[in-house]
């Protein structure tokens, strides 16, 4: 359910809360099997339940334009959008690959574009690297390809001009490619069989009432508690640490005006992005052994 909190022009409203995705008639998708079955699970069982604003679907909005508007350039050598179909242990699944460029071996490079922040392409995002190569093996075992890279088109839409003329790891323009590793095959098979079966027990134990899988720390964006040695008078942290007793034996080597910070650690994805959080009873316990 969308609500229009800002009161937004009706055109806006119907742009943003317009969703036009399709996985096909499968019984879950690439980027589905990549991510948690509780929030999936707990958003489709309160789909009715959850408003979102529509603001807050302006980025996921702006993602699907600059896709449509790479893809309608892509010829020749360059295959794009193509959904792949495929069945694992019972499942039929799907995934659809932005760009296939083919190769003079005859090998293809698997690219995948992505509106996002400065912050993912300076420290990573390990769901790229799961996502690709899930789409690598689906590129094998639907059309017998081989892939020789695998690649991410960011779009970063908080790129600032200033910030990368003065700063040595900020990306240098808006637009970069990020090469992604590679997998063994056979590590790619393993990775497919488990998170088919993670969310293949997942959906069982739901229907007969069980506890289903939590979300791992990976999936709430977990940033762990960290102790930082500051110094009276100075805003930035001297050093942080993960361990409190380090921390304390730090600030014992130097001497008075020192003192440490502990800021503490956060579920990013659950307190600021995930639908089900209300809905959550791993997310509620925390809640409630915080307080």
């Amino acid at each position: 359910m969308f609500t229009n909190i800002h009161n937004l022009p009706d055109p806006v409203v119907a742009a943003l809360s317009a969703d036009k995705y399709n996985s096909g008639l499968v019984n879950s998708s690439v980027t589905t099997l990549i991510d948690s079955p509780q929030i999936k699970i707990l958003s489709r069982k309160h789909k009715d339940d959850i408003s979102i604003d529509v603001s807050e679907r302006l980025w996921s909005v702006l993602g699907t334009a600059v896709h449509n508007m790479f893809e309608d350039y892509a010829d020749g050598e360059y295959l794009s959008e193509e959904r792949l179909y495929t069945e694992v242990k019972g499942w039929k699944i799907s995934g659809a690959i932005d760009i296939q460029k083919s190769e003079k071996d005859g090998s293809i490079t698997i690219m995948d574009y992505k509106c996002t922040s400065v912050w993912s392409i300076i420290f990573g995002k390990s769901s790229w690297e799961k996502q690709l190569n899930f789409y690598a093996w689906l590129a094998h075992k639907c059309k017998g390809k081989k892939v020789s890279k695998l690649q991410i088109l960011a779009v970063l839409r908080d790129w600032k001009q200033s910030e990368a003329e003065f700063k040595s790891d900020y990306p240098k323009q808006p637009i970069v490619v990020v090469d992604i590793p590679l997998w063994e095959t056979s590590q790619q098979q393993e990775f497919v069989e488990q998170r088919v079966a993670l969310h293949q027990q997942a959906e069982w134990d739901y229907l007969n009432g069980n506890p289903i899988a939590e979300c791992t720390a990976e999936d709430m964006w977990l940033r762990p508690t960290k102790y930082a040695v500051m110094k009276k008078g100075r805003k930035r942290a001297i050093k942080l640490h993960d361990d409190e007793v380090d921390a304390q034996n730090h600030v014992e080597t130097l001497g008075a005006g020192h003192f440490v910070d502990k800021r503490s650690g956060e579920a990013v994805r659950c307190e600021k992005y995930c639908p089900a959080a209300t809905f959550c009873p791993q997310y509620q316990r925390s809640i409630n052994e915080r307080d």
